[in-house]
């Protein structure tokens, strides 16, 4: 199993010592597509995942899920973050156990942001916690929630997927604070709305998959590393982060094919280990 970068203290250490200055902010990737976006002295939480809940789940299937890489921190820990995004109801991107763990000890009552379509899902996985608030999205009806503007976009995986109300129950959120615009895409595929609703938006950093869309694992697929590369510069995107690999075995990816394809299309980008901290004034 791969070490991360950092975990348990070491990494929150690092969280509570990053600056605080307005003019910055930093993220963390905790593994397959959970980031921790810090500004300031405020946080949010983006498709958390961090237990071993699917490796239970699929321990005894075809295709079991082994993880890659050891787990960042418990989220138990994590009492300072008071907002989390689930951009679709699997169980990578709203996982009950680490929004439990997160609630138990969270400092206020968590606000969760997810598709509008989702919502009464959620609430059933989550027991009806009343802890965790929903909060729910739709397209071009974006939300507030603090300093944090969160728009959100329908996403292909594989399809566009839509409830009898035409909500999409996939979707990417644009979370834009401060100077700044950050896509995380959830998971998808290249659709044909997708460059032209995030042309829409100054985007700083594209949060992109990167595993690809390979059938014979029996799971719907994503972006390849060269099409996020692609995806990222049609969007004009300052900087591209990858993620949705080395957490499961069956379905992960080698991230060479999307630096080699960033490199090649002048694309800036910065592939992070699960645990480690990028800053926006690493780009100056």
């Amino acid at each position: 199993m791969k070490a991360a970068y950092k975990k348990d203290k070491d990494f929150l250490d690092d969280v509570q010592n990053a600056s605080e200055s307005p003019d910055d902010f930093h993220l963390w990737w905790l593994g397959q597509s959970g980031f921790l976006i810090k500004w300031g002295n405020q946080f949010i939480l983006l498709d958390p995942y961090l237990s071993d809940s699917l490796t239970a789940k699929y321990s005894q299937t075809e295709k079991p899920h082994v993880r890659v890489t050891e787990q960042v921190i418990d989220p138990i820990n994590l009492s300072f973050v008071d907002l989390v995004t689930s951009s679709h109801n699997h169980t990578d991107h709203l996982d009950g156990e680490t929004l439990t763990k997160i609630s138990e000890s969270a400092e206020r009552k968590i606000k969760l942001v997810l598709p509008k379509a989702n919502v009464e899902f959620a609430n059933d996985r989550l027991q009806e916690n009343p802890n965790i608030q929903l909060v729910g999205i739709n397209e071009h009806d974006p939300i507030t929630i603090g300093d944090f503007r969160i728009n959100g976009i329908a996403a292909a995986h594989n399809e566009i997927e839509r409830d009898e109300n035409g909500n999409p129950k996939f979707m990417g959120l644009i979370i834009s604070f401060g100077q700044w615009s950050i896509y995380h895409s959830g998971d998808t595929l290249w659709h044909s709305e997708l460059i032209s609703e995030l042309l829409k938006f100054s985007i700083d950093v594209a949060i992109v998959p990167i595993n690809g869309n390979k059938p014979e694992r029996k799971v719907a697929g994503n972006l390849n590393g060269a099409e996020a590369a692609a995806v990222s510069k049609a969007v004009n995107a300052k900087i591209a982060i990858p993620h949705h690999f080395d957490m499961f075995e069956f379905n992960t990816a080698n991230p060479e094919e999307f630096t080699t394809t960033c490199n090649r299309l002048d694309q800036r980008c910065k592939v992070l280990q699960n645990g480690q901290r990028w800053s926006f004034s690493e780009i100056n």
